[in-house]
């Protein structure tokens, strides 16, 4: 009689864990890499399956927020090392930037984030003209808005960052800038650094409570998040893509810098999702008074 009451209770206890883990496994992330420089992130449950990066886009000059992003902005690099572990979830590659400096990258799929790590080093002789750099996330399909509709700000509803305490979407942000050398997008510099120092994009009079850029779904059930240390600008670009981009300053000869980064790919819980980015980035949180 003992039996047959304990089977099925462990035979319902098997299955409950089989669910979770097949669960978690779907829901898994893993990467790919599209020569010269698309990662992607691909997982069942995101809107198209995968979202594309191009990373680096571009190692970016000084003085750049009123320059020739081609003549001026932008530092020449080459990518090779690439390696992508057998279970696609570890990628590494380097980038060597026509002034010598080379950046290491390992860059790790989880559950619900992926996780980067850098090391830039100077190896020359002469400080590097590289002040800050670029990832552009492609949010197109995760937010439901790729259908070839030319309004290029049509996703600014979807997008958000933090102002005032609280959660503003884009396409409620006021004031909104409009001018600029290349139009139209929008940059929020980070505190402490130049405004001079840019993407030359419409340069918003405004700073953000701190350095997390994010976008909800199409459905409105998972939310993209980003965050990178140390961070130059957050920035809301052309490409339905939203940026942190991170901070080199100049590396002298002989210094190495390390910088981090993470893609938050979570379910619409946004406590959570803070607490998880003030642990993660303590450096950005508003000091207490």
């Amino acid at each position: 009689m003992r039996k047959s009451i304990l089977h099925p209770i462990i035979l319902f206890i098997i299955l409950s864990i089989l669910l979770v883990v097949d669960s978690r496994a779907q829901s898994s992330l893993t990467l790919s890499f599209e020569p010269p420089h698309m990662l992607v992130i691909h997982g069942s449950h995101l809107p198209g399956g995968k979202i594309r990066i191009n990373y680096l886009e571009a190692y970016c000059r000084a003085n750049s927020t009123a320059a020739d992003w081609v003549e001026h902005t932008v530092i020449p690099h080459r990518i090779d090392g690439v390696e992508l572990s057998a279970d696609q979830k570890t990628l590494r590659l380097r980038d060597t930037l026509a002034d010598g400096v080379v950046v290491e990258h390992t860059v790790t799929a989880r559950a619900d984030e992926v996780d980067f790590q850098l090391r830039a080093f100077n190896p020359g002789k002469e400080r590097s003209e590289a002040h800050w750099a670029q990832a552009c996330v492609r949010l197109g399909d995760f937010t439901g808005f790729n259908s070839g509709n030319r309004e290029l700000d049509d996703y600014l509803g979807k997008c958000f960052i933090f102002l005032g305490g609280k959660l503003v979407r884009l396409n409620d942000v006021r004031p909104w800038a409009k001018e600029a050398r290349y139009i139209p997008g929008q940059v929020w510099p980070a505190p402490g650094v130049a405004r001079t120092d840019v993407n030359p994009r419409p340069l918003s009079s405004l700073t953000p409570d701190n350095g997390l850029i994010g976008a909800f779904s199409t459905d409105e059930k998972l939310i993209f998040a980003t965050a990178w240390e140390p961070y130059q600008e957050l920035f809301q670009g052309v490409a339905r893509c939203l940026h942190s981009d991170f901070r080199l300053a100049g590396l002298k000869a002989g210094e190495r810098r390390d910088v981090r980064g993470k893609i938050y790919l979570v379910a619409n819980d946004l406590p959570l999702l803070l607490r998880r980015y003030a642990k993660d980035f303590p450096e950005q949180q508003p000091r207490r008074r």
